[in-house]
């Protein structure tokens, strides 16, 4: 958990950074794909991330302009990449704005439990990097490259003139 507003934004801006880049190596074509029932689509864990990071602040308090969850699911990868882009900058702002290391200790009901907003802050991170994961395996099902994030993918370890680990 986090004890320091500092040191949440400075993961914020690494995984934000790291889920744009996902979210932009999509297609248009990809954001439907559907391949079994069991899988969420493409589209659907991207814009999932996106409405979650919202949903999440919100209960906190904050109020800044974001989608809810019910609205539907952009036809382009730069309509998804963008509105996270302005959600992700959105939050930042308002939680350097509004709260203080302090506000860290406050609690707030979070699905029925109460959360304090350094547990809020670290689950909002831990909840986009299991959905970004989960989207980095449907992308490779579709044929579609995934950029490294926490290291070089596949694609970078032959541009680095090294043999991908099987």
């Amino acid at each position: 958990m986090y004890r320091k507003l500092s040191d949440f934004i400075d993961d914020w801006k690494y995984e934000s950074e790291a889920t744009v880049k996902v979210i932009r190596n999509l297609s248009d074509d990809s954001l439907t794909v559907k391949f079994n029932k069991e899988i969420r689509t493409p589209g659907r864990l991207a814009w999932h991330i996106v409405q979650t990071v919202g949903e999440m602040a919100h209960r906190t308090g904050l109020s800044f302009k974001t989608v809810n969850d019910d609205s539907p699911i952009p036809a382009t990868v730069k309509e998804i990449g963008d509105e996270y882009k302005r959600t992700s900058d959105n939050v930042i702002k308002e939680i350097e704005d509004k709260w203080n290391d302090e506000t860290l200790l406050q609690e707030d009901n979070m699905y029925g439990q109460m959360w304090t907003r350094a547990k809020t802050l670290k689950v909002l991170i831990t909840h986009q990097i299991h959905h970004r994961a989960q989207l980095t395996v449907v992308m490779r099902m579709a044929g579609l490259k995934v950029p490294g994030v926490y290291g070089p993918a596949k694609e970078e370890w032959a541009k680095m003139g090294m043999l991908p680990q099987e």
